[in-house]
């Protein structure tokens, strides 16, 4: 029994929020990624993808496109969905300026409708499942749409340690996280508009352990896990020292790499 968000908002207004931002969104994100994927996670996911060279793969809430365009460079067969038409837009628009050969589909990842079994030989969902209502679903999808002994990487934002809800409490950079609720409650977060944004964004929180059920629920195995941080060949790349601080003692995120080891038949 799959037990439902607490929220007081449905997939049309989310749906509004993402297509209103999605320039913003392209502004933070850009062709390589934003500070956090450039510093902590990116390096992870690609050691967890290896060489993805002559591979089906699906980017699967893919934003703006920027790691479907760079799996695409690295020679990946690359299928990219998201639900929101103004991401699609945007990304479909940039593959074009730099000719690459990519399917978009406007498509939600808690159903992936448009794409048939057993397609992909990787799936990289990356800081999109804590932006679902619906994890179980979403998963389930990503199990259908994989081939045999296919593997999905799962990046998503840190439950443990939510960044809209921490406060920099002494000089040397000691951080404390408010918690208005439980941990183990499943519920809706609002953070306020960071850096050009305009707009709160919505999220959904549950804990880490509700993840790994729902994983192995879906027929799944956990091959490997990650919490990122810096490593010292990048520290060069921290915009300052506050930056280099944060990536070196707190974790932004969680990374998943997960391997298909059976098939669950929906009812």
């Amino acid at each position: 029994m799959t037990e439902k968000i607490m929220a007081n908002i449905d997939e049309k207004e989310i749906l509004e929020l993402w297509d209103n931002r999605a320039r913003d969104w392209d502004i933070q994100v850009g062709d390589d990624g934003d500070s956090n994927r450039i510093l902590n996670s990116d390096p992870v996911l690609w050691s967890f993808a290896g060489n993805v060279a002559g591979l089906s793969v699906l980017d699967a809430g893919c934003g703006t496109g920027y790691l479907a365009r760079q799996l695409c460079l690295k020679g990946a067969s690359v299928t990219a969905v998201d639900f929101s038409p103004q991401m699609i837009e945007i990304a479909q628009f940039r593959a074009s300026q730099n000719n690459l050969d990519i399917h978009f589909h406007l498509d939600s990842c808690t159903e992936l409708k448009s794409l048939p079994d057993e397609q992909f030989d990787i799936i990289i969902s990356n800081y999109v499942l804590m932006d679902l209502l619906d994890l179980e679903g979403a998963i389930r999808a990503f199990n259908r749409v994989l081939k045999p002994s296919g593997i999905a990487i799962l990046v998503f934002s840190h439950p443990c340690f939510p960044q809209g809800d921490s406060t920099t409490v002494n000089e040397d950079g000691t951080v404390c996280y408010g918690w208005a609720s439980s941990y183990f409650e499943r519920t809706q977060r609002n953070d306020q508009p960071w850096n050009h944004f305009t707009t709160p964004f919505i999220w959904f929180h549950r804990p880490l352990s509700d993840y790994w059920k729902a994983f192995k629920a879906a027929g799944f195995s956990v091959d490997e896990f990650e919490e990122p941080r810096i490593t010292p060949e990048r520290y060069h790349l921290a915009e300052n020292d506050q930056k280099l601080f944060n990536s070196k003692t707190r974790p932004y995120s969680v990374v998943f790499k997960l391997q298909k080891v059976k098939i669950i038949c929906n009812s």
